[in-house]
């Protein structure tokens, strides 16, 4: 098992962090205060091919691995986590699912123009009704002729009001359920197709959050992707590859925490010692050590069943699930170490902790994600969907790969 990165992997690693180190952390605070989304600090990700990391050269991207990826979007979290979220919406959501997707004419009018950074791109799924429960939204496409006309809303959707292009979940056929969603491209200028900012959030202040509207938007039948009928699939594979990039983002939290307490609790005395030297505050410290490497190595797992082109739904479930959850706590134990200091916007530490706690509900609530992880273990799921791959850690996987799921047992 090689745990070493490769030369190019340690590059891209050394690149973003010099980014964010020399041009992200210097305004993070001040952008967070004033609510600033700062477009100059994008055009910089996009001038590293961060906006099309993973997507192929032949379509304008960069080309690298997923776990390229996972260390960016850790990096870049460590500044800020409105950054991070463009990556995961724009690139997980959105661009990998037109390159799986999408057509070859489609390719070329919208993902190479996204994974150049030419273009900025959002996803459209939830909806002021339809949070984990995605069959319920009530966003409509009718078909007439040439055209899809839709009508609804969407909610709470990153990059909404910035974004050229819109990835856009809606029902085709209200009463087949999840197999009535279809998935359509939409275009910033379309008549009806409006957005507008979402206001007085908890946290993620620098970053752009939004509602989508359509009120008889006439969609051109060819901004289909897929085929009709085929948009909860779709959708289900965007939550993947989003979900991923949460995961590793949150490592950039916990990890951030971690060096900005361990640097602060050797500095900070109190009777006549470095506060350090408390059992109280290593346990801290050991808590955060704790988060951060198991947190890594799930996402690690992922990034690895990735790049091997192995479904994995439930690894990166699981990374979600684990590594948001440790990054909150990372944040709040950064806070008690630092005292009234991390109470303070002036040392930043308080931004983590309101930053932290949006990604335990979006891309999967944590009550979802356990519930996947409990159904694929008690076989009442598939493992990983159709396959039945899983990752090769997990030993107790094999005995459930030839049972198919059943109905859950009632309690008795």
């Amino acid at each position: 098992m090689d745990f070493s990165l490769t030369d190019e992997q340690r590059l891209i690693q050394d690149t973003v962090r010099a980014f964010v180190d020399e041009r992200v952390l210097p305004v993070a605070v001040e952008n967070d205060i004033a609510h600033k989304l700062d477009l100059s600090l994008i055009e910089g990700m996009a001038e590293l091919g961060l906006l099309g990391i993973v997507i192929p050269e032949e379509y304008g991207g960069a080309g690298l691995d997923f776990v390229s990826e996972a260390l960016s979007c850790e990096e870049i979290e460590r500044g800020e986590a409105a950054f991070r979220t463009l990556i995961s919406v724009h690139v997980g959501l959105n661009s990998l699912s037109l390159l799986r997707y999408a057509s070859e004419e489609q390719k070329q009018r919208w993902l190479t123009p996204q994974a150049r950074g030419e273009k900025l791109a959002c996803f459209g799924l939830t909806e002021p009704a339809a949070g984990s429960d995605v069959a319920s939204m009530r966003t409509s496409a009718r078909r007439e002729g040439d055209v899809y006309v839709l009508n609804g809303q969407k909610n709470w959707i990153s990059y909404a009001t910035v974004a050229d292009h819109a990835l856009v979940f809606a029902k085709t056929d209200p009463g087949a359920k999840h197999k009535g969603i279809s998935a359509f491209v939409l275009e910033k200028g379309m008549k009806g197709f409006t957005s507008r900012d979402t206001e007085h959030k908890l946290g993620i202040w620098a970053g752009s959050t939004g509602e989508l509207f359509f009120e008889n938007v006439e969609v051109p039948a060819e901004n289909l992707i897929g085929e009709e009928g085929q948009g909860f699939e779709i959708a289900m594979y965007s939550l993947d590859q989003g979900r991923f990039t949460v995961a590793a983002g949150a490592c950039g939290v916990i990890r951030v925490c971690l060096e900005r307490s361990v640097e602060y609790a050797r500095e900070r005395e109190t009777f006549g010692q470095p506060i350090g030297k408390y059992q109280f505050v290593q346990d801290m410290i050991a808590e955060m050590v704790l988060g951060y490497e198991t947190s890594k190595l799930l996402v690690m797992q992922a990034a690895w069943l990735k790049d091997e082109g192995v479904r994995n739904t439930r690894e990166t479930s699981l990374a979600k699930w684990h590594a948001t959850e440790s990054a909150f706590k990372a944040a709040h134990l950064a806070i008690q170490v630092h005292g009234a200091y991390g109470y303070s916007a002036e040392y930043g530490i308080e931004r983590y902790f309101r930053n932290a706690r949006a990604p335990i509900i979006y891309e999967g609530t944590t009550q979802i994600h356990k519930l996947m992880q409990a159904e694929h273990a008690l076989g009442l799921r598939k493992l990983n969907g159709r396959d039945g791959a899983i990752s090769p850690i997990a030993a107790w996987g094999p005995a459930l790969l030839a049972r198919e799921p059943g109905p859950p047992v009632a309690a008795g």
